[in-house]
């Protein structure tokens, strides 16, 4: 782990090579991934089966065992503790809850020549969810990534989720039956998107492939962007703690780790004007990573790519924070509203001491899915505009074309099109 000082000669450099990850092409993943892309689309369910007794070891006797009958899913829900039952329940309404407001009308208007001209918003038809099923599952991103579709309309959603082993994540079911997933396949890895994206005898093809995974999975959302649409290329997951001393530093240790233990190359950024501040959250963190059920990986994340920087004050640790543009940031202080015109890059933003990045991951309302890799810059989280389509209505009047009929005439003209000009020019005539 790096401790920084903004006051260090080299500190701008240093701080440049930290949070400059960016996501590196691996020639040999890009071409095993073009391969199951190309197989996939050619042989269909016959190399769905084949990928998945290789890469999950599960032997399936039948392209129809692909999928996972929805009655699996709504058992796997009944049989979960009632407790969890609820937590995942309660979880799913405040998301749906919070993706409604998010709901954008279409319009129309009338210009100042009578011609009409609006918006139709209309919901995408069918998305594909890619759930992990590796180191970790994920039941909180099923319920992330299908309820901002359904509240926007997707007529269906159709999930895969790689079953290693042929071990199914009983919450992941559960999960899916709460979000109203309409099909489900236990297919993973690049094999999956390839599914998705060209479409199997079993598998449907979708418009748009969300969903986090591994580098085959994120290299091959990125091969087939174009023929589908897709959410984002995610990198590893991060947080940035900037703090005033006012939280206690155990509360602060736990927020650090909760990224770190993602995985290894999570990173975890620390940033605060207090010097004993620092020290004591530091301490803290090397007592947490004792504790910690996943340590080994958070200490390697933590060690490799974590970091704790002493700023000159509470504006120069914004500007810091700005420029990592982070998928989680913390504002840790008294008065986190008195800092928030400083932030301009940032996925999430977590406000006050008691508001820790776990509450956003769960059931505080908005999206986990978030922009990572400084993209927090220019894009937003998973949400309901993620799953709808916008489509431009245009209606010349008689009376309203003549004016725009001329104005358009002009400028093909100008850049040469004569076809152009003469359509337009037609109309000129006609209303006039």
């Amino acid at each position: 782990m790096k401790r920084l000082d903004t006051r260090q000669e080299d500190f701008a450099a240093t701080f440049a090579a930290l949070h400059g990850w960016e996501a590196s092409g691996d020639q040999q993943v890009e071409e095993r991934v073009r391969e199951i892309l190309q197989a996939v689309r050619k042989r269909g369910n016959a190399a769905l089966l084949e990928y998945t007794a290789r890469f999950d070891r599960l032997e399936l006797a039948d392209a129809a065992a692909l999928e996972i009958p929805l009655g699996d899913c709504a058992a796997a829900l009944a049989a979960l503790p009632a407790k969890g039952r609820a937590a995942l329940q309660a979880a799913a309404e405040r998301i749906r809850e919070y993706h409604q407001q998010q709901l954008v009308p279409s319009w129309e208007i009338t210009d100042a020549f009578g011609n009409q001209l609006g918006q139709r918003v209309l919901p995408l038809q069918r998305v594909g969810i890619y759930v992990p099923g590796g180191k970790a599952a994920y039941p909180s991103s099923v319920l992330m990534n299908a309820l901002p579709a359904k509240v926007a309309g997707v007529q269906e959603i159709i999930m895969t989720v790689p079953t290693p082993g042929g071990e199914v994540n009983p919450w992941v079911l559960a999960a899916a039956a709460v979000a109203g997933v309409d099909r489900v396949f236990r297919v993973g890895g690049a094999q999956a998107v390839a599914a998705l994206a060209y479409g199997t005898e079993s598998v449907p093809a979708v418009d748009k492939i969300v969903g986090p995974g591994n580098i085959y999975v994120a290299t091959a959302k990125r091969m087939v962007f174009g023929k589908v649409g897709i959410d984002m290329i995610a990198g590893p997951s991060e947080i940035l703690v900037l703090s005033d001393g006012s939280a206690p530093a155990e509360w602060l240790a736990w927020d650090l780790l909760s990224q770190a233990e993602h995985d290894e190359i999570a990173q975890s950024i620390f940033i605060t004007w207090d010097a004993a501040h620092l020290e004591a959250v530091a301490s803290a963190v090397d007592k947490a990573l004792t504790e910690l059920d996943r340590a080994p990986i958070a200490r390697t994340s933590w060690q490799n790519r974590g970091a704790l920087i002493l700023a000159r004050d509470a504006l120069e640790a914004c500007t810091l924070a700005n420029q990592v543009a982070p998928e989680h940031l913390e504002l840790a202080v008294e008065e986190p509203r008195a800092l928030l015109p400083q932030i301009t890059n940032a996925g999430a933003i977590f406000l006050g001491i008691h508001t820790c990045e776990a509450l956003g991951d769960y059931v505080a309302g908005p999206n986990h899915v978030l922009p990572t890799g400084g993209s927090a810059r220019f894009s937003s989280p998973l949400g309901v505009y993620d799953f709808i389509k916008r489509t431009s209505l245009i209606e010349a009047s008689p009376a309203g074309v003549t004016e725009l009929a001329s104005l358009a005439k002009t400028l093909a003209e100008a850049e040469g099109l004569t076809a152009h000009a003469r359509s337009a020019a037609a109309r000129i005539q006609s209303g006039q």
